[in-house]
């Protein structure tokens, strides 16, 4: 299959068809967003059950929709959650289970996260990482919607040293969005774990 060679252009390409395909959830359309792509609640099922989340008791989070059945399992599985805001405009969100009392579903959106979550002043140690992408290819390079706000997080957490080049970096995506080659500039960030709904790649 030939992809688009242009970042924005494999953005669209991949929009495109996930909607022609009727391969998207709420919220529609797509366009300018990490796609919130059917099979996203399996994907993130399909995470739960490996040996990364099972060993990991802080994850972290974009707040992107497509991840958010991540985030309220990892709080169901009473992990520590820290959540990157919107844009990042507020910063990072830490949300810790034991004070949800059942709300955990409602904690894993945004708003959610806002009400029962706190703001995070220092980093702790982050053992695994679970970001949103428009596209992925196998050798780990990852595209987003076009903001950065994923390359910046995860520079943000080197930076503060709570993750090292062993950590788990984990997008959870359609199938569809796997391509040949996601086109890359220098700062852009790799990742090492892909889940989709019928698989987990590791990438060494």
């Amino acid at each position: 299959m030939m992809y688009p060679e242009d970042k924005q252009k494999m953005r669209e390409w991949i929009w495109k068809t996930l909607e022609d395909k009727k391969l998207l959830d709420s919220p529609k359309p797509g366009y300018g967003r990490i796609p919130n792509f059917k099979g996203a609640e399996k994907a993130a099922q399909m995470l739960r059950g490996t040996e990364e989340w099972m060993e990991s008791e802080m994850i972290f989070s974009s707040p992107d929709s497509a991840q958010t059945k991540v985030r309220e399992y990892a709080l169901r599985d009473e992990k520590l959650l820290i959540m990157a805001s919107p844009k990042l405009k507020k910063g990072y969100l830490l949300v810790d289970s034991k004070n949800l009392d059942g709300h955990e579903k409602s904690a894993s959106t945004i708003r959610g996260a806002f009400k029962y979550g706190k703001t995070l002043k220092h980093f702790p140690v982050v053992d695994l990482v679970v970001e949103g992408s428009v596209a992925v290819d196998l050798s780990g390079r990852r595209l987003g919607k076009g903001g950065g706000y994923g390359d910046q997080e995860i520079s943000h957490l080197f930076r503060e040293k709570s993750i090292h080049g062993d950590t788990p970096l984990v997008t959870t995506i359609h199938e569809i969005q796997i391509v040949k080659e996601v086109p890359t500039e220098p700062h852009d960030k790799k990742i090492n774990m892909i889940v989709t709904s019928q698989d987990v790649i590791r990438i060494r």
